[in-house]
């Protein structure tokens, strides 16, 4: 808006007429001027603090800042009187593009669909001597070089809890910045309290590499915010608007996440959109095939550092999901005891691709017909990202993981990864295999079409990991990916549970309702339940009814959220849901089971 110059003022006859008073106008507009810049130029934390691996006696504190800072601490103690410093690091793949939902400002610097880099630390101190089952209070602080500082509010936090403990354990999965995340997640801090840890499978965001994913996307659900109770997420329902918050809880509980395939990134590239990028990984041994017949010439040196930051560049990484956490062993696949939990957690994920066989496809069953005569487009179906066939390394890992006193002695024995052994969903489909690659040609030699089968048979999950489970005593496998809520027994009495559903549910096959499988393939593909053969498991306590009136073993609603909390004081697994639609309505309790066996 233009401000009016004096003689036009003199058209209104409302305003006073003393220059006295033109002179406070302008200087109130300085004033709040100066008071907005100000602000803008105060340091902010990009986070809160949260908590990544305890020990008996320790715990780190994390938080992220867009300045390094040249001091950054945790306070606590009684009167916040002990300090630790914190060691700082700059992540080296968090990037915007024109698809981000930031400011216009920050828009305004992007061309075309070329990513920029946007600069972000990470601030980790480890807090020493505590004692288990002693909570205290913390404060982290960031020093800018200027001198300016910011802080954050005072939180609590504890070392691992002792052998015997109540604990209330969150269970979680496919946040994704989906709509009902923050209303899941604020109804598990009304309902619940303060949990004591915080056990996620997998898909924390959309693409790894955007940053306002995981801090600051302007419809208020990133990933952090959520968990901190710092989201502003409106969800519209029939009319009535509620904006929902999610729950401060890991400020007060470590996060132990597990892998999903939302936390891996394609084919690095400056010059095309974040999201082309995610959906470009390249098998790493068709990779290294290319490497060879391109080595004289890309590395002429022999150097190994330049070969392996080749190979990442052109198949997949995980850089960023491995920069935001610090996980125990530094692997993706790893073990920690917590309180009376052994929980075992497994990479267990491959690439998801379309189930669409139309001729422009790069899907799971096809690759697209234009690219049949250049393998280097070819998308490979969904590829697995990290091995877990007999004999890999991370399945002798498991073995023996399984075999180890830790685990062994466990009260509870719990494994959690991100892709279903059992489930309804549609993501269960095709079999945890490697793809099968069939070229058909014509007579002539002539591509006619390039297409994967996944014999199920061959499936490594059911084959080669479940009955290891079996056999070592597991008690519960909890997982997430087709963005649901359904639950399994077997035999012996282990339990599968699947508690992923916070919206953008790929729906529940059973009864009329069908998975697309492609006609006319070899393999079996399971167009209804659980192609491995389990019956799904009706709630305990007040299912949800079908349209029938029947209750329904499952949910896979876009309006209702459901969550699960594992009491380790009663051995209970207790989901809950809460529609959405009906924002004054209470969580109901809907299933309950004891984690033994």
């Amino acid at each position: 808006m233009l401000t009016p110059l004096p003689d036009q003022l003199e058209n209104h006859r409302d305003l006073p007429r003393n220059p006295w008073f033109f002179g406070v106008l302008i200087l109130i507009v300085l004033l709040l001027g100066f008071i907005m810049q100000s602000y803008l130029n105060e340091p902010q934390l990009l986070t809160d603090p949260f908590l990544q691996l305890p020990t008996a006696k320790s715990v780190r504190v994390v938080w992220f800042t867009e300045f390094p800072g040249t001091r950054n601490t945790v306070a606590y103690g009684e009167n916040l009187s002990q300090i630790a410093a914190a060691n700082t690091t700059k992540l080296s793949r968090t990037r915007e593009d024109q698809d981000s939902r930031i400011s216009d400002e920050v828009k305004q610097s992007i061309i075309d669909s070329n990513p920029i880099v946007r600069n972000i630390w990470r601030h980790e101190a480890e807090v020493p001597n505590l004692i288990p089952g002693v909570r205290i209070p913390y404060r982290v602080t960031s020093e800018r070089k200027d001198g300016a500082s910011v802080r954050s509010k005072i939180f609590t936090f504890s070392p691992t809890p002792a052998a015997g403990s109540a604990l209330n354990i969150l269970l979680t999965s496919d946040h994704q910045l989906m709509p009902m995340t923050a209303a899941n997640l604020q109804k598990v801090a009304e309902t619940i309290g303060r949990v004591d840890a915080v056990f996620m499978a997998g898909d924390l965001i959309n693409i790894p590499d955007r940053a306002s994913e995981w801090f600051d996307d302007y419809q208020g659900r990133a990933f952090f915010p959520a968990l901190q109770g710092r989201a502003f997420s409106a969800l519209d329902k029939n009319g009535i608007k509620t904006v929902y918050s999610g729950g401060e809880l890991i400020q007060h509980a470590p996060l132990f996440p597990a892998i999903g395939n939302h936390e891996i990134m394609g084919r690095y590239s400056n010059s095309s959109t974040l999201y082309k990028q995610f959906h470009d990984p390249f098998p790493r041994a068709t990779a290294e095939k290319i490497y060879a017949q391109r080595a004289a010439s890309l590395n002429p040196n022999n150097d190994p550092s330049v070969r392996e930051i080749w190979l990442k560049n052109n198949t997949f990484n995980s850089d960023t999901y491995d920069e935001v956490f610090n996980l125990p062993g530094g692997k993706n696949y790893y073990a920690v005891t917590f309180g009376d939990v052994r929980l075992v957690t497994l990479y267990v994920t491959n690439i998801w691709r379309t189930p669409n066989l139309d001729p422009g496809a790069r899907g799971r069953y096809r690759e697209r017909d234009e690219d049949f005569n250049n393998p280097e487009k070819w998308g490979y179906g969904q590829h697995i990202f990290e091995p877990i066939v007999k004999g890999s390394a991370q399945y002798t890992w498991l073995q023996q993981e399984l075999k180890s006193s830790e685990f062994q002695q466990a009260k509870y024995k719990i494994v959690m990864f991100h892709h279903p052994p059992h489930s309804l969903g549609d993501n269960i489909v095709p079999a945890y295999t490697d793809p099968v690659q069939i070229v058909d040609r014509a007579l002539d030699g002539e591509t006619k079409m390039v297409r994967y089968e996944y014999p199920k048979q061959q499936d490594y999950l059911i084959r080669d990991v479940v009955p290891l489970l079996e056999t070592a005593g597991v008690q519960l496998v909890f997982y997430g990916h087709s963005h649901l809520w359904n639950r399994f027994v077997s035999s012996s009495g282990m339990h599968f549970l699947e508690t992923s559903n916070v919206g953008n549910s790929y729906g529940a096959f059973a009864g009329e309702k069908r998975r697309f499988v492609p006609p006319g393939y070899r393999e079996d593909y399971s167009a209804i339940g659980d192609p491995n053969g389990l019956e799904p498991v009706v709630p305990t306590v007040a299912p949800l009814l079908g349209e029938d009136g029947r209750p329904l073993p499952y949910i896979d609603s876009n309006d209702i959220t459901a969550f699960t909390i594992f009491d380790t004081g009663e051995g209970t697994v207790s989901s809950y849901y809460f529609d959405t639609r009906k924002p004054e309505s209470q969580v109901v309790k809907f299933d309950e089971f004891k984690c033994e066996r």
